[in-house]
């Protein structure tokens, strides 16, 4: 049985996580590192060369698909992704498989039978052909407005006003240019789908309105305070582990 040197690349950590713990009951399987982010897992794969790679599609920096453009060697892919099984069927080929996350285990086994039953890794061009269709197919039309609902009635917040939003437990909290706080009960994760270009995330509780910052200091540890443009002046501080598609994204 043949050896995979692998690497598994995905931003969500619980994620990252839940697959290596999966992937560590194959004997076949040697992870050699992990990437976090887009542009990271450009430099890894590039460095290392691995024989397989486990990519999510949609990551900051640069996405799945961006990846497979910019780097140099062509491993096997199966791709770990949150969009539905009806519109990853173009991704039932020979080749290439995919992984809806969650992972399950009898689904990952199945990837992995097929995986050792190929002789050669995909074609990049094919690899990338098929991401483009994809993505194509899951293009949403991106929201303008929030809706809120405030007691009887539902008031839609527009999302151009919008400073920053917080998750707080099971809530998001979002905050305008007015220094007004709405709560909605929703995800952070899932809102961020939905979301214009011009947001961004900076830590797994904050998405800030990159329209609206007003000044960026750097902070200890890899991080940045982001000063934004509402009435109370309100400050964010991004985590660390987003720092590097921070500095890709806002050219720092």
């Amino acid at each position: 049985m043949n050896t995979y040197k692998t690497i598994i690349i995905d931003d969500e950590q619980p994620a990252l996580i839940r697959l290596r713990e999966l992937l560590s009951r194959y004997e076949n399987i040697e992870i050699i590192c992990e990437a976090e982010n887009g542009i990271e897992a450009v430099k890894k794969i590039n460095q290392y060369q691995p024989n397989l790679i486990f990519l999510d599609i949609k990551m900051p920096g640069l996405n799945g698909f961006e990846v497979l453009e910019k780097i140099t060697h062509s491993p096997y892919v199966i791709f770990c992704t949150a969009y539905d099984e009806y519109a990853l069927k173009a991704f039932e080929t020979k080749s290439i498989d995919y992984l809806v996350k969650p992972v399950r285990p009898e689904r990952l086994h199945k990837a992995m039978d097929k995986l050792n039953e190929m002789s050669d890794p995909s074609d990049k061009d094919e690899l990338l052909a098929m991401v483009k269709q994809l993505m194509h197919s899951n293009k949403k039309e991106e929201a303008t407005t929030l809706p809120i609902k405030t007691g009887d009635k539902i008031i839609f917040q527009k999302l151009s006003e919008v400073i920053y939003l917080q998750a707080s437990e099971k809530y998001i909290e979002i905050h305008t240019r007015q220094g007004e706080t709405h709560l909605m009960d929703q995800s952070l994760k899932n809102l961020e789908d939905k979301l214009p270009s011009y947001f961004m995330r900076i830590h797994r509780s904050y998405i800030i309105n990159t329209n609206e910052i007003k000044e960026i200091q750097k902070y200890f540890s890899n991080r940045f305070v982001f000063k934004m443009e509402d009435v109370v002046q309100s400050k964010v501080i991004s985590s660390k582990g987003y720092y590097t598609q921070i500095k890709a994204a806002l050219i720092l």
